[in-house]
């Protein structure tokens, strides 16, 4: 079994091998890992093309869904966008926090911050940064976000707890995520478990959608909601990579489902200003 830090190694490789893919590629897999469809494009993402502040060098295909959309950005916010890749979301929550406001990408491939800051440097936005680091153990202060938003990242995460915690200690009091990720209802194949590919895109990697909902509620946030669902149909080109024809039957007519939700939540705005020891350091 793999180690966190060889999964984490797994992913860096394979984002740094997406951020030179083209869009359509990253748009035909799941999440851009290389097993890319020819039946179905499009398998995941939403269309971010109609939404201000959208930049297409910045677009990698690579989302499950619309989280700025749903995050009730305001002008003058800071905003957190948790693995931030090219600069998608962060450039459309810029486009709502406006020249008052303030956005931080924060992505652990070298390659995405690169292009993320290339894409940053051409738009001449200069209140949107890229810093390179583990959404873990964020390089941010404590209680510095008024709106956290990701979009298909926790999943690729073996530690989502850490992570979650990591988001309250960050978040202003009062402030609040909206996070788009892929979760599961019923256990998966175990040749997809098990596939490198298939956790660099976002599939294996996910967690029971009941399990997803208790970490986010045991971080101590509230207000916790589901904001958008929607079923994930992984192509039978795909699924053939790993599954026998009488496994992807058996998959198919099992209960398991792969959804990609987006969920919003508050933390408390009586929430201590410094949540451990040392954090406000």
């Amino acid at each position: 079994m793999s180690t966190e830090n060889e999964l984490k190694e797994l992913v860096k490789q394979k984002y740094s091998e997406i951020a030179l893919q083209a869009k359509e590629d990253n748009q035909a897999s799941c999440c851009g890992s290389s097993c890319c469809s020819t039946e179905v494009y499009n398998i995941m993402s939403d269309d971010y093309t109609q939404l201000e502040g959208y930049n297409a060098d910045a677009d990698l295909g690579l989302g499950c869904g619309l989280p700025t959309a749903f995050a009730g950005i305001k002008k003058g916010d800071v905003v957190i966008d948790l693995g931030s890749g090219a600069g998608n979301d962060a450039f459309i929550a810029r486009a709502e926090t406006g020249k008052t406001g303030k956005v931080i990408g924060i992505d652990f491939t070298p390659a995405m911050i690169d292009k993320a800051r290339q894409n940053a440097e051409k738009l001449a936005f200069h209140n949107v940064e890229f810093r390179q680091g583990d959404i873990e153990a964020m390089p941010v202060t404590a209680n510095a976000a008024d709106v956290i938003v990701s979009n298909c990242v926790l999943n690729l995460v073996p530690n989502k707890a850490g992570v979650f915690k990591e988001i309250f200690r960050v978040l202003k009091p009062g402030g609040h995520f909206s996070i788009s990720d892929i979760v599961l209802e019923g256990e998966l194949p175990v040749g997809i478990q098990s596939a490198a590919e298939m956790y660099a895109g976002c599939v294996s990697g996910a967690i029971q959608k009941q399990d997803y909902m208790g970490l986010i509620d045991a971080a101590g946030f509230t207000g916790i909601l589901i904001q958008k669902q929607k079923a994930i149909i992984i192509p039978d080109d795909i699924l053939s990579s790993y599954l026998s024809l009488e496994q992807m039957a058996a998959f198919k007519t099992s209960r398991t489902g792969i959804y990609s939700i987006t969920v919003y939540a508050e933390k408390p705005a009586d929430a201590e200003a410094c949540c451990a020891p040392g954090c406000c350091s």
